[in-house]
């Protein structure tokens, strides 16, 4: 491993046609700034799940920068890459900490990353075709688009009922119908901004659509500052320890599945677009990631994955270089050590998290299907409609199996639905020879009524 980068041309300019490599750097200022821009990438949706889980953002902010340095170590400083959190943990983490607490939902991050890091290691000695095997697109999207559909009435929010005074009143405390105006301006926001801007500000449209929907909301008296008065300028961050709770576990499992598709997915992502082999590093990125997220859950963090946003942001500048990482880590630490700027983020109101939230869980289930339209998943082929048909049902209605003291909820049944249904069916389907039968009338391609014309 060599922590040293050479300079790329002059360290100012990029010619056409040509991009700064991982193992090389521009000048240190410019080095710095577009560091400090990965950081501005991820923290949209890295504070976004300790916001939505009560855990501490200040923490998981931490842990997302200890966690990059450790993904570049292992990865021996060949694979650009910054460690976020995870949103495939935000549903498990919500179940575990109705029924366990903040410790018992740690629990099940450490177990996530402990999985991960033996795939990790397996993938390393075997290489990953056994990956594809047991997750063919159409599994794998499934998968994907049911973890957030599964939160869509989070997004929506809850309300409680009580009696006053002979009446009946409703208060809503979490989601959209927290504060809908809030939320309203929120969503509106992030949809304008996406479309109004172009580079790195239309792509942080999140962060926008939440900054806009804070200002609202301090407008209308949504938000208290309590907690930002009081909390100091420098300090560490709240550290938590796990428990373990092997009835909630099972809310956990289906999410090493994901993390193995997001990391598997970002490292051939940025194979193509710097022109190298990076699959020799699969190993190492998916045992790094495991790491990552064992600490994490061993502290107070939440789990970590790497992000989709800060290939965005290399694909915008053409800078691939790992320096660029080191300060983007190195800015989120020194950030995670200002209480007050952690509270800040806390403040943020269940208006504006059930605006952003509403983009957000739909984004992680159209990322489903955007996997299946990449990957030409054929529809027509009764094995791949049934396996999506019936997991995504599971998922998205939350069906909840209860077995002993275990809970397996709709993403644990919809993830093992998936894998079973179309691992069974392919098995039956070569055993009887019937894998060419149209699934439905309606799904058989319609002929051209001309055939002169083809």
């Amino acid at each position: 491993m060599s922590i040293g980068w050479k300079l790329h041309g002059n360290g100012r300019t990029i010619p056409p046609g040509e991009v700064v490599a991982p193992d090389e750097r521009l000048s240190w200022p410019r080095t710095i700034g577009i560091g400090m821009q990965h950081v501005v990438a991820m923290f949209g949706a890295t504070f976004l799940v300790p916001l939505l889980t009560g855990f501490s953002p200040a923490t998981t902010l931490f842990f997302s920068g200890i966690g990059t340095v450790l993904f570049l170590l292992v990865t021996r400083n060949q694979l650009p890459s910054y460690l976020g959190s995870s949103f495939a943990f935000i549903a498990p983490i919500a179940a575990a900490t109705a029924s366990g607490g903040q410790s018992a939902a740690l629990g099940g991050i450490v177990v996530v990353g402990l999985l991960l890091a033996v795939v990790g290691l397996v993938v390393h000695v075997a290489g990953t075709g056994w990956i594809n095997t047991l997750m063919p697109p159409v599994v794998t999207g499934t998968i994907v688009a049911l973890i957030g559909l599964n939160l869509a009435p989070t997004a929506w929010g809850t309300c409680q009922q009580a009696v006053v005074d002979g009446a009946i009143v409703e208060s809503c405390t979490s989601g959209f119908r927290a504060a809908p105006v809030t939320a309203l301006v929120t969503l509106l926001a992030i949809i304008l901004c996406t479309v109004l801007f172009r580079g790195i500000l239309g792509r942080l449209s999140i962060l926008v659509g939440v900054l806009v929907g804070y200002g609202v909301a301090a407008l209308r008296g949504e938000v208290s500052f309590a907690g930002v008065r009081k909390a100091d300028w420098v300090g560490l961050p709240h550290f938590v320890t796990p428990t373990f709770d092997v009835s909630l576990l099972g809310l956990f499992v289906p999410v090493v599945l994901v993390l193995i598709a997001e990391n598997i997915g970002h490292l051939k992502s940025v194979a193509a677009m710097t022109g190298r082999d990076l699959d020799p590093l699969a190993g190492r990125a998916l045992l790094s990631d495991g790491l990552a997220t064992t600490l994490a859950g061993l502290g107070g963090g939440s789990g970590t994955t790497t992000y989709a946003e800060n290939i965005g942001v290399m694909a915008a500048t053409k800078v691939y270089s790992t320096a660029a990482y080191w300060v983007a880590a190195a800015t989120a630490l020194v950030l995670s050590m200002s209480p007050k700027f952690g509270e800040v983020v806390a403040s943020i109101p269940a208006g504006v998290l059930g605006g952003a939230t509403t983009v957000l869980y739909g984004m992680i289930g159209i990322l489903g299907a955007r996997i299946w339209v990449q990957n030409k998943v054929d529809f027509s082929d009764p094995k791949n409609l049934t396996t999506a048909a019936v997991a995504l049902v599971v998922g998205i209605a939350n069906f909840t199996w209860k077995p002993g003291d275990l809970v397996f909820e709709g993403i644990a049944l919809g993830t093992a639905a998936a894998l079973v249904i179309y691992h069974l069916m392919r098995v039956i389907e070569t055993w009887r020879g019937t894998g060419q039968e149209p699934a439905s009338p309606a799904s058989v391609p319609v002929a051209d009524p001309d055939p002169a014309k083809r």
